[in-house]
């Protein structure tokens, strides 16, 4: 059942909500979280449809937030709110409620969700795209025992992620850590079966891919050791690679569906590795409320490094050495050198010139 509703108020959607349940006789409310989906016009139907998959596992009252502030100066004055109620088998398992918020009222989201969140049951913010700053510290983001980000979806991927990991809150949580869930515990098995310690890794994948490098981080870590940052054509992480005094262990995944673990004096194995659609991943992480301590320590570990090593006097950077943005900054840097010694060794030249041609002119004098 598909309800719409035009320059509505937050009252009459809970009304048209509680009649909607009523009339396919189901009154009772039998959801167990507010999953608050913030996103554009553009890309919510996509979103919509990974947490209506999710909702099947996680009967929840999804509330979608599109902000339409408008171009011109009029439409930015107003203040409309339009909604679609969806319950039934249009809604999943539980309740959509697409909220279109216009002009001035897009600034002020917190004030219309809060009436519509159900009464004594855990929040989750999800941002598909474009998140704030500190997730924690967002209007909407109070509102939530989890806020869920996607540093992939970035313009810079990378960047994005080390933003993470300077404002993190418990409670944060990146899907770029949730598609790595197959690949830690791959690599945990492959572990086990060694009583050698890591000595170095490699981290095998694409460009600017935030996954690689949170592996990375996480290793380096958890390890204690150096971790290379190798870029490959992908898709996604193509193989990670850790030496040890018996060989090397290695998690090969050439194809993006099945990979191949090979562990020194074990026999070869192939074990399914796909990568996961984003509805998966919503599922995976409303399965736990509780902060991901896990998580935390990984993503922020990047940042603590290159604190540590701005306060002992050298060049800031990441654990996971080896990748394009770490490339492109060392040459950076020398050239930048280069070009310095240059400007220095013609400093001499010019200051005995100006000397020479100064005593030329006291000797005519």
């Amino acid at each position: 059942m598909n309800i719409d509703l035009t320059d509505t108020t937050s009252a009459q959607i809970n009304t048209t909500l509680v009649k909607a349940r009523r009339s396919i006789g189901s009154p009772a409310v039998g959801m167990v979280l507010t999953l608050v989906i913030v996103t554009d016009e553009g890309n919510h139907y996509d979103a919509l449809r990974a947490a209506s998959q999710a909702s099947k596992e996680h009967p929840s009252r999804i509330l979608v937030v599109v902000r339409r502030p408008g171009r011109s100066p009029r439409d930015r004055a107003m203040a409309r709110l339009d909604a679609e109620v969806r319950v039934g088998s249009d809604a999943g398992t539980g309740e959509t409620v697409l909220l279109r918020l216009h002009g001035e009222l897009a600034s002020h989201a917190y004030s219309v969700v809060l009436p519509l969140l159900l009464p004594d049951a855990p929040v989750v913010v999800w941002w598909p795209d474009d998140a704030p700053e500190y997730p924690s510290e967002d209007k909407l983001g109070t509102l939530a025992q989890r806020r869920i980000t996607d540093a992939a979806a970035a313009e810079d991927p990378i960047l994005s992620l080390s933003l993470r990991g300077e404002t993190y809150a418990p409670g944060d949580t990146d899907l770029s850590w949730t598609r790595l869930t197959p690949w830690r515990s791959m690599l945990a098995a492959g572990l086990d079966q060694q009583t050698s310690k890591v000595r170095s890794a490699v981290v095998e994948g694409e460009g600017y891919n935030p996954s690689v490098e949170l592996l990375a981080l996480w290793l380096a870590e958890r390890l204690r050791v150096s971790v290379d940052r190798k870029v490959t054509d992908g898709p996604g992480i193509t193989a990670v690679r850790m030496r040890t005094a018996n060989g090397e262990i290695c998690l090969d995944r050439a194809n993006g569906s099945l990979a191949e673990l090979a562990v020194p004096g074990q026999p070869d194995r192939h074990v399914a590795l796909h990568r996961r659609g984003t509805a998966e991943l919503i599922a995976e992480e409303l399965r736990r409320l509780d902060p991901d301590e896990a998580y935390a320590v990984a993503v922020q570990y990047g940042p603590k490094q290159r604190s540590k090593t701005s306060r002992n006097g050298g060049t800031s950077g990441s654990p996971a050495r080896g990748g394009a943005r770490a490339k492109a900054e060392s040459s950076a840097e020398a050239e930048g050198e280069a070009q310095s010694e240059k400007d220095s060794s013609k400093q001499p030249r010019a200051a005995k010139k100006a000397a020479g041609s100064t005593s030329k002119r006291t000797s005519k004098k």
